[in-house]
């Protein structure tokens, strides 16, 4: 703490203000002495730093044209209807080529889960690997597809 910061923090402490002495009931003077204390406060922050008293620019977050804020992007996502994202058996793919395959490709997907996927697909010819929206949807069945899979997509909503 620098020495101006402790003679100011003192003095707030040593010398009463009258504005920080409300009357009983006084609604507006109560006010006051909030905003009197927040302005007291913040005064030792503005001489400390680099900045010399300058305060920082905020960083304001602007998108580019064309492109939506990331919020707008999974606001959209939210509200888009899910698609699954299907697994067809082959029989050119090594089970242990597919299931590296689907690691890699979707998103936090476990080693167990791999193996039930591309087991079920091989046993019944067809497994949902995974349940999103469908930018998402049609984006993994694209990399499944560009891993030699065979995959495609279809909406979630009718029946599991």
């Amino acid at each position: 703490m620098g020495p101006m910061e402790t003679t100011i923090c003192s003095r707030v402490a040593l010398s009463p203000n009258p504005l920080l002495q409300p009357k009983p009931g006084d609604k507006y003077s109560l006010q006051k002495q909030w905003r009197s204390r927040s302005n007291f406060m913040k005064m030792p922050i503005a001489g400390v730093g680099k900045g010399g008293g300058v305060l920082d620019k905020p960083v304001i977050e602007r998108t580019t044209p064309g492109r939506e804020s990331e919020f707008e992007l999974r606001k959209s996502k939210k509200m888009s209807p899910p698609y699954r994202v299907l697994l067809h058996n082959d029989n050119y793919n090594k089970r242990e080529y597919v299931v590296q395959v689907l690691m890699k490709v979707i998103p936090g997907m476990t080693l167990d889960n791999a193996v039930n996927i591309m087991q079920e697909a091989h046993y019944n010819g067809l497994s949902v690997v995974i349940i999103c929206d469908q930018v998402d949807a049609e984006d993994h069945c694209m990399q499944l597809r560009g891993n030699g899979l065979l995959s495609s997509i279809e909406p979630a909503s009718g029946g599991c």
